[in-house]
Protein backbone atom coordinates (compact mmCIF):
# COMPACT_ATOMS: atom_id res chain seq x y z
CA UNK A 1 0.00 0.00 0.00
CA UNK A 2 1.00 3.57 -0.54
CA UNK A 3 0.85 7.27 0.00
CA UNK A 4 -2.82 8.31 0.02
CA UNK A 5 -2.64 11.57 1.92
CA UNK A 6 -2.95 14.05 -0.92
CA UNK A 7 -6.48 15.34 -1.28
CA UNK A 8 -7.09 14.84 -4.97
CA UNK A 9 -9.00 12.53 -7.30
CA UNK A 10 -6.21 9.96 -7.59
CA UNK A 11 -5.75 9.75 -3.82
CA UNK A 12 -9.48 9.32 -3.35
CA UNK A 13 -9.53 6.42 -5.82
CA UNK A 14 -6.65 4.75 -3.96
CA UNK A 15 -8.26 5.29 -0.58
CA UNK A 16 -11.56 3.77 -1.65
CA UNK A 17 -9.90 0.82 -3.41
CA UNK A 18 -7.92 -0.27 -0.36
CA UNK A 19 -10.85 0.28 1.97
CA UNK A 20 -13.04 -1.89 -0.25
CA UNK A 21 -10.51 -4.71 -0.79
CA UNK A 22 -8.73 -4.83 2.59
CA UNK A 23 -10.51 -7.97 3.82
CA UNK A 24 -9.78 -9.92 0.63
CA UNK A 25 -6.51 -8.23 -0.31
CA UNK A 26 -4.20 -11.10 0.67
CA UNK A 27 -6.26 -13.60 -1.30
CA UNK A 28 -6.00 -11.38 -4.38
CA UNK A 29 -2.32 -10.47 -4.14
CA UNK A 30 -0.35 -12.82 -1.89
CA UNK A 31 0.98 -16.28 -2.81
CA UNK A 32 4.15 -18.24 -2.13
CA UNK A 33 5.31 -18.01 -5.76
CA UNK A 34 4.54 -14.29 -6.07
CA UNK A 35 7.43 -12.06 -7.16
CA UNK A 36 7.36 -10.12 -3.89
CA UNK A 37 7.38 -13.31 -1.81
CA UNK A 38 10.50 -14.38 -3.72
CA UNK A 39 12.08 -10.96 -3.16
CA UNK A 40 11.29 -11.10 0.56
CA UNK A 41 13.07 -14.45 0.85
CA UNK A 42 16.11 -12.88 -0.78
CA UNK A 43 16.06 -10.01 1.71
CA UNK A 44 15.79 -12.37 4.67
CA UNK A 45 18.62 -14.52 3.32
CA UNK A 46 20.80 -11.40 3.24
CA UNK A 47 20.30 -10.63 6.93
CA UNK A 48 23.72 -11.96 7.92
CA UNK A 49 25.44 -9.78 5.35
CA UNK A 50 24.29 -6.65 7.20
CA UNK A 51 24.22 -7.94 10.78
CA UNK A 52 20.58 -7.00 10.45
CA UNK A 53 18.93 -5.69 13.61
CA UNK A 54 16.12 -3.46 12.34
CA UNK A 55 13.91 -3.19 9.24
CA UNK A 56 11.31 -0.67 8.13
CA UNK A 57 8.74 -1.90 5.61
CA UNK A 58 7.18 1.02 3.73
CA UNK A 59 3.59 0.48 2.60
CA UNK A 60 3.07 -2.69 4.61
CA UNK A 61 -0.53 -3.27 3.60
CA UNK A 62 -1.86 -6.13 5.71
CA UNK A 63 1.61 -6.89 7.05
CA UNK A 64 2.67 -9.94 5.06
CA UNK A 65 6.36 -8.95 5.06
CA UNK A 66 6.34 -8.06 8.75
CA UNK A 67 4.82 -11.40 9.71
CA UNK A 68 7.43 -13.27 7.67
CA UNK A 69 10.25 -11.23 9.19
CA UNK A 70 8.97 -11.87 12.72
CA UNK A 71 8.81 -15.61 12.04
CA UNK A 72 12.10 -16.08 10.19
CA UNK A 73 14.19 -13.40 11.93
CA UNK A 74 12.81 -13.14 15.48
CA UNK A 75 15.80 -11.13 16.71
CA UNK A 76 15.23 -8.38 14.14
CA UNK A 77 13.03 -5.43 15.04
CA UNK A 78 10.57 -5.09 12.15
CA UNK A 79 8.30 -2.06 11.84
CA UNK A 80 5.80 -1.28 9.09
CA UNK A 81 4.07 1.93 8.02
CA UNK A 82 0.71 1.83 6.26
CA UNK A 83 -1.67 4.76 5.64
CA UNK A 84 -4.86 2.76 5.10
CA UNK A 85 -6.66 2.13 8.42
CA UNK A 86 -8.61 -0.73 6.85
CA UNK A 87 -5.41 -2.48 5.80
CA UNK A 88 -3.80 -1.92 9.20
CA UNK A 89 -6.87 -3.37 10.88
CA UNK A 90 -6.45 -6.60 8.91
CA UNK A 91 -2.76 -6.72 9.83
CA UNK A 92 -3.57 -6.26 13.49
CA UNK A 93 -6.12 -9.07 13.31
CA UNK A 94 -3.35 -11.36 12.00
CA UNK A 95 -1.20 -10.81 15.09
CA UNK A 96 0.71 -7.59 14.49
CA UNK A 97 0.32 -5.13 17.33
CA UNK A 98 -0.30 -1.42 16.95
CA UNK A 99 3.35 -0.56 17.60
CA UNK A 100 4.55 -2.88 14.82
CA UNK A 101 2.16 -1.82 12.04
CA UNK A 102 1.52 1.90 12.32
CA UNK A 103 0.09 4.79 10.34
CA UNK A 104 2.68 6.30 8.02
CA UNK A 105 3.26 8.06 4.72
CA UNK A 106 5.84 6.91 2.16
CA UNK A 107 6.33 10.52 1.05
CA UNK A 108 7.20 11.75 4.55
CA UNK A 109 8.54 9.09 6.90
CA UNK A 110 8.40 10.35 10.47
CA UNK A 111 11.73 8.90 11.61
CA UNK A 112 15.17 10.46 12.12
CA UNK A 113 17.92 9.90 9.57
CA UNK A 114 19.47 6.43 9.69
CA UNK A 115 16.84 4.95 12.01
CA UNK A 116 16.83 1.44 10.47
CA UNK A 117 19.49 -0.90 9.13
CA UNK A 118 17.40 -1.65 6.03
CA UNK A 119 14.33 0.07 4.60
CA UNK A 120 12.31 -1.99 2.14
CA UNK A 121 9.21 -1.88 -0.03
CA UNK A 122 7.31 -4.58 -1.88
CA UNK A 123 5.25 -3.38 -4.82
CA UNK A 124 4.22 0.09 -3.66
CA UNK A 125 6.25 2.42 -5.87
CA UNK A 126 4.09 1.81 -8.95
CA UNK A 127 1.16 3.13 -6.90
CA UNK A 128 2.98 6.36 -5.96
CA UNK A 129 2.69 9.57 -7.96
CA UNK A 130 6.20 10.69 -6.96
CA UNK A 131 8.35 7.56 -6.47
CA UNK A 132 11.57 9.60 -6.43
CA UNK A 133 10.41 11.30 -3.25
CA UNK A 134 9.45 7.99 -1.64
CA UNK A 135 12.86 6.52 -2.54
CA UNK A 136 14.58 9.60 -1.12
CA UNK A 137 12.73 9.12 2.17
CA UNK A 138 13.62 5.43 2.24
CA UNK A 139 17.25 6.28 1.67
CA UNK A 140 17.22 8.97 4.34
CA UNK A 141 15.94 6.78 7.18
CA UNK A 142 18.07 3.76 6.25
CA UNK A 143 21.45 3.24 7.87
CA UNK A 144 22.91 0.44 5.75
CA UNK A 145 20.74 -0.33 2.71
CA UNK A 146 17.44 -0.09 0.90
CA UNK A 147 15.63 -2.98 -0.72
CA UNK A 148 13.09 -2.47 -3.52
CA UNK A 149 10.86 -5.10 -5.10
CA UNK A 150 8.80 -3.55 -7.86
CA UNK A 151 7.87 -3.44 -11.51
CA UNK A 152 9.77 -2.64 -14.70
CA UNK A 153 7.21 -1.35 -17.20
CA UNK A 154 9.84 -1.41 -19.98
CA UNK A 155 10.14 -5.19 -19.65
CA UNK A 156 6.41 -5.90 -19.68
CA UNK A 157 4.39 -7.04 -22.68
CA UNK A 158 5.29 -8.91 -25.82
CA UNK A 159 8.54 -8.42 -27.72
CA UNK A 160 7.09 -5.75 -30.03
CA UNK A 161 5.44 -3.86 -27.17
CA UNK A 162 8.68 -3.85 -25.20
CA UNK A 163 10.66 -2.66 -28.23
CA UNK A 164 8.25 0.24 -28.78
CA UNK A 165 8.29 1.27 -25.11
CA UNK A 166 12.06 1.07 -24.87
CA UNK A 167 12.47 3.09 -28.07
CA UNK A 168 10.06 5.79 -26.88
CA UNK A 169 11.90 5.93 -23.57
CA UNK A 170 15.31 6.17 -25.27
CA UNK A 171 14.01 9.14 -27.30
CA UNK A 172 12.99 10.94 -24.11
CA UNK A 173 9.29 10.82 -24.99
CA UNK A 174 8.01 8.40 -22.38
CA UNK A 175 6.24 10.98 -20.21
CA UNK A 176 4.38 12.40 -23.19
CA UNK A 177 3.43 8.94 -24.44
CA UNK A 178 2.18 7.99 -20.99
CA UNK A 179 -0.01 11.09 -20.77
CA UNK A 180 -1.48 10.29 -24.18
CA UNK A 181 -2.14 6.69 -23.15
CA UNK A 182 -3.81 7.72 -19.89
CA UNK A 183 -5.70 10.65 -21.47
CA UNK A 184 -3.80 13.18 -19.42
CA UNK A 185 -4.37 11.57 -16.03
CA UNK A 186 -0.95 9.95 -15.69
CA UNK A 187 -2.40 6.84 -14.08
CA UNK A 188 -4.53 3.79 -14.83
CA UNK A 189 -7.17 2.08 -12.74
CA UNK A 190 -7.83 -1.66 -12.76
CA UNK A 191 -10.05 -3.93 -10.71
CA UNK A 192 -7.13 -6.17 -9.83
CA UNK A 193 -4.55 -3.57 -8.75
CA UNK A 194 -6.39 -0.32 -8.14
CA UNK A 195 -4.68 2.87 -9.21
CA UNK A 196 -1.23 2.45 -10.77
CA UNK A 197 1.38 4.62 -12.44
CA UNK A 198 3.82 3.63 -15.15
CA UNK A 199 6.93 2.69 -13.19
CA UNK A 200 10.32 1.12 -13.69
CA UNK A 201 12.98 0.54 -11.05
CA UNK A 202 15.49 1.37 -13.79
CA UNK A 203 14.18 4.93 -14.00
CA UNK A 204 15.60 5.57 -10.51
CA UNK A 205 18.98 3.86 -10.75
CA UNK A 206 20.91 7.13 -10.91
CA UNK A 207 19.11 8.49 -7.88
CA UNK A 208 19.87 5.36 -5.87
CA UNK A 209 23.44 4.98 -7.11
CA UNK A 210 24.36 8.50 -5.97
CA UNK A 211 23.99 7.43 -2.34
CA UNK A 212 25.08 3.80 -2.61
CA UNK A 213 28.51 2.25 -2.90
CA UNK A 214 26.98 -0.68 -4.76
CA UNK A 215 23.64 -1.59 -6.33
CA UNK A 216 22.59 -5.21 -6.96
CA UNK A 217 19.63 -6.29 -9.10
CA UNK A 218 17.93 -9.52 -10.14
CA UNK A 219 14.69 -10.57 -11.76
CA UNK A 220 11.93 -11.95 -9.51
CA UNK A 221 10.11 -13.53 -12.45
CA UNK A 222 11.61 -15.30 -15.44
CA UNK A 223 13.63 -13.01 -17.70
CA UNK A 224 16.49 -12.86 -20.17
CA UNK A 225 20.04 -11.69 -19.43
CA UNK A 226 19.17 -8.01 -20.02
CA UNK A 227 16.81 -7.19 -17.15
CA UNK A 228 15.85 -3.75 -18.44
CA UNK A 229 14.63 -5.27 -21.70
CA UNK A 230 13.01 -8.45 -20.40
CA UNK A 231 12.29 -8.47 -16.64
CA UNK A 232 8.73 -7.60 -15.67
CA UNK A 233 9.64 -7.30 -11.99
CA UNK A 234 12.98 -6.58 -10.34
CA UNK A 235 14.49 -6.71 -6.87
CA UNK A 236 17.11 -4.08 -6.08
CA UNK A 237 19.49 -3.93 -3.13
CA UNK A 238 21.28 -0.64 -2.68
CA UNK A 239 24.10 -0.69 -0.12
CA UNK A 240 24.78 2.77 1.23
CA UNK A 241 28.17 4.40 1.33
CA UNK A 242 29.85 4.29 4.71
CA UNK A 243 30.93 7.62 6.13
Amino acid sequence: MVHIRKNDAAADIQRKYYAATAQEYDGLHVSEDHEHAFALRILMASAGQFNLRSVLDVGSGTGRALLALKTELPNVVALGVEPSPEMRKVGHSKGLNETELIDGDAMSLEFPDGSFDVVCEFGILHHVSNPARAISEMMRVSRKAIFISDSNNFGQGGQLARFIKQTVHACGLWHIADLVKTRGRGYCVSEGDGLTYSFSVFSHLKQISRQCESVHMLNTRGAGPNLYRSATHVALLGIKRTE
